[in-house]
């Protein structure tokens, strides 16, 4: 089981972001990462649609031998981690926007929430929401159009970067001092977000914080490997080979990229 690779899937290309974070921390495993872009957004899609999504590719991953799978994808976790959970005899990590340190470390008492109508709109959410902020002020927004922006190779258009200003502009209103980006496509954004809020608004996201919760669930399980043979990394898209692969231009580790319908 040990040599078996970890299964990361999202709606698209956002969860290499964690991806990245897991070939950090955990640099003998092997892993296979499904970016179905084909179906991006999963944010602007019903629950039962987004259950549907993850179980295809969930099922996707078990037939290739994952061990365990990443949910990738803030919006399917908070709609589909319980099923997955309940159906599948293999541990999920799933991903949640990062409210907790945030509230906790914020002086001015007011933080930002940037993440897909999904996110925003699931029990999960709501539920660490008020879990967490009792008495801070949170502002929450959509971050409509985002997604098809990056999946489409846009990171540096001007149409980005003014929509991105929109949303981003009317929170420094309210003297936000963290923002917690709640999609994993959105770190792709942080150094446009710095542009337009400056240095001294703290972004979170939970890409380091999967990464460590898959280290403890794989070990927890006695599912690390103790291989120490060359690990392998095989990403697959039902979408564009160029976007997926010009992401990972940062990426120092041997990996392949192939074109997938599913």
């Amino acid at each position: 089981m040990n040599k078996q690779p970890i299964g990361i899937f999202d709606s698209g290309i956002g969860g290499t972001s964690i991806w990245k974070e897991v070939l950090k921390l955990l640099p003998n495993e092997n892993t296979i990462y499904l970016a179905d872009s084909k179906n991006a957004p999963y944010g602007e899609k019903s629950s039962n649609e987004i259950i549907a999504l993850s179980i295809k590719n969930t099922e996707l991953l078990i037939s290739k031998g994952c061990k365990l799978i990443i949910v990738a994808c803030n919006t399917a976790t908070t709609n589909a981690i319980d099923y997955l959970r309940k159906n599948y005899n293999i541990p999920f990590i799933g991903i949640e926007p990062a409210i907790k340190p945030a509230a906790l470390y914020s002086k001015t008492g007011a933080i930002g929430i940037l993440a897909t109508k999904g996110t925003l709109s699931s029990e999960l959410f709501e539920k660490t929401t008020e879990e967490y902020t009792k008495n801070i002020t949170v502002i929450e927004q959509d971050g409509e159009g985002l997604v098809p922006l990056i999946e489409n190779g846009n990171l540096n258009s001007k149409e980005l970067f003014t929509l991105l200003s929109t949303y981003i502009k009317p929170m420094l209103n309210f003297n936000i001092d963290h923002l917690v980006l709640g999609c994993t496509h959105y770190p792709y954004l942080i150094p446009k977000i710095k542009e337009i809020a400056g240095e001294n608004i703290v972004i979170i996201d939970s890409g380091e914080a999967v990464a460590r919760q898959t280290k403890v669930i794989l070990a927890k399980n006695n599912l690390l490997s103790n291989s120490f043979e060359k690990s392998k990394h095989q990403l697959y898209t039902n979408g564009t080979i160029k976007v997926l692969s010009k992401i990972l231009e940062d990426v120092s580790v041997k990996f392949t990229v192939e074109k997938l319908d599913f």
